[in-house]
């Protein structure tokens, strides 16, 4: 479905996991952000992405390489591809692929394009490195934290910030990478709220959000669960952690995993 839509930008949501993709347009480029997930919701970008193209250029940006953002990869050939050097380095490319085969062969999917990573045409390597076409800037900072190939861009003039999988409205951090990167990843987006003036901030997950304040809460929660986290796990304190475990929004055997994963993490950066 179409979760949010204005004159430069469409945010389309997921089925699963309010997993969001979002195309840009500029009078430069058409821009996607990690096209998602079912076949027939990809298939609505696509159509949407045909009828409003005209000649510009289509540019895919993945803002990390979990197997849900980069699955619509292929659906959208020819088009120059945005991404990390940690998402070119990726050490675990097969097993992301096998994961999204076992998702379609799980529920019997079948798609029209073949299921390969992301290879990149621009690579990223430093917060504050531009890609500009005409009028259009984006600027990239390097995210980890949640992996440790995750990126957040700003599209300017449009004050847009794509955040990938973090600054949820409802879902707290899962650590795969480092609770000390992703600390300083929160840092680093509060520094990017002010300097960029940011208008519209897009999660990986979740509601988009123009409220100045809201972002704000989102970038809080996060970092206060990560502090409360990091406290409980450093005092060993079994009745805090179960709380937390309990703060995650819709609880399930997969909320429990990252729970356990998180707190694995936080002992090994803080202990």
């Amino acid at each position: 479905m179409i979760q949010l839509q204005n004159e430069a930008v469409t945010v389309f949501q997921s089925a699963l996991f309010q997993t969001t993709s979002t195309v840009i347009q500029t009078k430069e480029m058409i821009i996607i952000v990690d096209p998602n997930w079912l076949p027939n919701e990809i298939e609505s970008i696509q159509r949407y992405v045909q009828s409003i193209q005209g000649e510009r250029e289509i540019y895919l940006l993945f803002t990390h390489g979990d197997f849900d953002h980069i699955i619509g990869y292929q659906a959208f050939p020819g088009a120059k591809t945005i991404g990390s050097l940690a998402l070119q380095n990726h050490p675990k490319k097969e097993h992301k692929l096998k994961l999204i085969k076992n998702f379609d062969n799980e529920n019997y999917v079948i798609r029209n394009y073949p299921i390969l990573f992301p290879e990149l045409d621009i690579v990223i390597q430093e917060d504050g490195q531009q890609l500009q076409l005409g009028e259009t800037t984006l600027t990239f900072y390097l995210a980890p934290g949640h992996t440790a190939d995750g990126l957040m861009t700003v599209v300017e003039p449009l004050g847009l910030l794509i955040a990938g999988d973090y600054l949820s409205d409802f879902e707290l951090p899962f650590i795969y990478d480092s609770a000390k990167a992703y600390t300083q990843t929160l840092e680093k987006s509060s520094r990017i709220l002010e300097q960029h003036h940011v208008q519209l901030l897009v999660p990986g997950h979740g509601l988009a959000t123009s409220d100045q304040g809201e972002m704000k809460r989102r970038v809080e929660l996060a970092a206060d669960y990560l502090e409360r986290l990091r406290q409980s796990v450093i005092e060993n304190d079994e009745s805090a952690l179960e709380a937390l475990h309990h703060k995650h929004a819709f609880p399930s055997s997969f909320t429990e995993e990252c729970h356990k994963e998180n707190v694995r993490i936080m002992k090994r950066d803080y202990l």
